[in-house]
């Protein structure tokens, strides 16, 4: 049974350009930036300095969702 919210599919591209931004992290002003702020409010995203990070969470969830990849 699916227990995980929804996500659209920007939200879902907004959480690849996370994580292929690595540790740099993406910048909040850019035009994903509600998804990002969406993805925050999940706790997949965490906000510092004025850059997304992906928490933990978001890496299991693109390597899920987006990957396919077995938890």
């Amino acid at each position: 049974m699916w227990n995980e919210p929804y996500l659209e599919t920007c939200c879902r591209s907004a959480l690849h350009r996370l994580l292929l931004c690595g540790a740099p992290g993406r910048p909040g002003g850019l035009k994903d930036g509600p998804c990002l702020e969406r993805l925050s409010g999940m706790s997949l995203a965490a906000e510092r300095d004025g850059r997304y990070h992906a928490t933990e969470a978001g890496r299991a969830r693109h390597d899920a969702e987006i990957l396919k990849q077995p938890a």
